[in-house]
């Protein structure tokens, strides 16, 4: 097998030594990726409360990861990527090769996988895959970025497949084992977005998706006859569990109660303030940082107010990211220090860029001509410097950081309004341009996460102008030089960061509760979840 190097600068060395040791795992309590309490036995149900649905069960179109817990069991990818050290490594591709220029990627597939609906996995499933995902357009929007500048996906034989681009995409490898990029059958890829959205699709993965109810449940079956698995899972064959469900349940104090009192054997988004009631139980805290952009306030930098620059950054130096990690947050999180998190490939700290600091935000908005009012609430030209920002209740951690988001930016004269919106109308809200802020983050195992969000060739949801961004951005895509690209990736950061088109706020750091009668339950490389070696017992 020939792959191409993982896209690191020299920073990585260290930067792997950390995420091995403190930032991948942190267990509170007894360890629960590997017990050891007993032999592991198959069947029974997993039962996970989650905060939110996301109105849709395509890997495809889904971003939000209560959703993608569940919806990832169902699709496999053609690689995995090793959640230890980034390397990828096989999954429905035994091997691959990579053209020296890395704009030429083939895909040599196992034989004898199947789909759930008999058909099996071939050359032309993945083509025909890969040929959908740019009509999904803004519904698939991670899905479409990492395909972007793609040339023609080539049929070679039955088992080859080969996916060439316009120019060198050193992305690609990485992305082929998301599950935004998850294959689906061809019957499958046929359908409509709306119909993949509220029935599911066909996939070749370890479950089955057996019943969907919009914003109550999603239940899984164990795939019979699976023998297909990623190369890094422990178990060969079918998964352990015979079923999971993935129930929706809101609020946190409720995810966290029904867990302690057995009633569910897992919770997604447990918060600091949920932690004292859990420890001591029958349960376990599992938590690992995500890489990709922090959560942080996504500006429309199109906005009349928000296209004066020194606004931008005014706001930037009047949040307090610790006083939001060490308040809202749980234990561990991290105060973000650029827009990616430093579990990224290629994260350049940034943290003097992001400190705190009010006197500054003042004298940026003084300069801006807003001047205070009698209430505190600056104006200029009549007009009040207000901003609204959208949220979805995804997270217990949501509103409570927004509200001290909203007291920390009224202290400078900046009037926050919190507008709540349910997760399926994020995306056209984003789309049509008609927000001024948008509270949220997006994880991804590389830093090609910047191009997808911030490049003006691609969605441009933030409506950044273009210029010299752009340019970095597509060069770092395209170079196949680990060195090279990480300082194409430096100075983006640096961009991004300093001309404020994005505040990072603080890093995500996943964490779940589970009960101690739930063994293997492991992270991805992506902070999400595989539950083809979890066991219950």
């Amino acid at each position: 097998m020939r792959a191409l190097p993982p896209a690191r600068s020299p920073r990585w060395t260290t930067l792997a030594a950390l995420v091995t040791t403190g930032a991948l795992l942190t267990a509170c309590g007894s360890g629960t990726d590997d017990t050891g309490s007993g032999k592991p036995r198959s069947g029974g149900t997993l039962t996970f409360a989650v905060g939110s649905d996301a109105g849709c069960v395509d890997p495809q179109q889904v971003g939000s990861n209560d959703t993608i817990y569940s919806v990832r069991q169902v699709v496999d990818s053609l690689t995995d990527q090793d959640p230890r050290t980034g390397k990828i490594v096989p999954w429905l591709a035994r091997s691959w090769d990579v053209s020296g220029d890395a704009t030429a990627f083939t895909f040599h597939l196992r034989p004898g996988v199947s789909f759930s609906d008999g058909s099996p996995l071939t050359a032309q499933v993945v083509k025909d895959n890969f040929d959908a995902v740019p009509r999904l357009g803004v519904l698939g929007t991670l899905a479409e970025g990492y395909l972007s500048g793609v040339r023609s996906t080539t049929v070679v034989d039955p088992l080859t497949v080969k996916v060439t681009f316009r120019q060198p995409n050193a992305q690609f490898l990485q992305a082929t084992s998301t599950h935004s990029l998850g294959i689906e059958s061809s019957a499958s890829v046929k359908r409509s977005p709306q119909q993949k959205c509220s029935d599911g699709v066909v996939g070749s993965g370890p479950f089955v998706l057996k019943r969907y109810v919009q914003n109550q449940s999603i239940t899984l079956a164990k795939r019979k006859g699976y023998a297909w698995g990623s190369s890094r899972w422990a178990k060969k064959g079918e998964a352990y569990l015979d079923r999971l469900v993935f129930k929706v349940v809101p609020e946190a104090g409720v995810r966290a109660g029904s867990l302690r009192s057995g009633q569910v054997d897992a919770i997604g988004s447990v918060g600091r303030a949920d932690e004292a009631a859990l420890k001591g139980g029958p349960v376990t805290l599992q938590r690992r940082a995500n890489p990709g952009i922090v959560f942080g306030l996504g500006f429309n930098n199109a906005r009349p107010v928000l296209k004066d620059a020194r606004v931008r950054r005014a706001i930037r130096s009047a949040v307090d990211r610790k006083q939001i990690a060490d308040t809202v947050f749980p234990t561990g999180t991290r105060p973000a220090t650029s827009v990616l998190a430093h579990t990224t490939p290629d994260y350049t700290d940034l943290g003097t860029d992001l400190a705190f600091a009010p006197a500054q935000a003042k004298s940026l908005l003084d300069a801006a001509g807003w001047k205070t009012g009698d209430d505190g609430v600056r104006t200029k030209d009549g007009k009040r410097l207000s901003l609204t920002i959208d949220w979805v209740p995804n997270a217990a951690t949501n509103q409570p950081a927004l509200e001290l988001i909203q007291q920390q930016l009224k202290s400078v004269g900046v009037q926050v309004t919190l507008k709540q919106l349910q997760l399926p109308q994020l995306t056209p809200i984003q789309q049509s341009g008609r927000y001024d802020a948008i509270w949220g983050n997006i994880t991804r195992a590389d830093p090609d996460i910047l191009r997808s969000s911030f490049s003006t060739k691609l969605a441009n949801f933030y409506r950044v102008p273009a210029g010299g961004l752009d340019t970095t951005l597509a060069a770092q895509a395209a170079t196949t030089d680990p060195a090279e690209r990480g300082r194409l990736v430096a100075r983006a950061q640096r961009s991004i960061v300093r001309d404020a088109y994005n505040v990072p706020v603080v890093e995500l750091q996943t964490q779940l509760g589970l009960s101690t009668k739930v063994h293997s339950l492991a992270f991805d490389a992506s902070s999400r979840i595989q539950l083809h070696d979890t066991w219950i017992g």
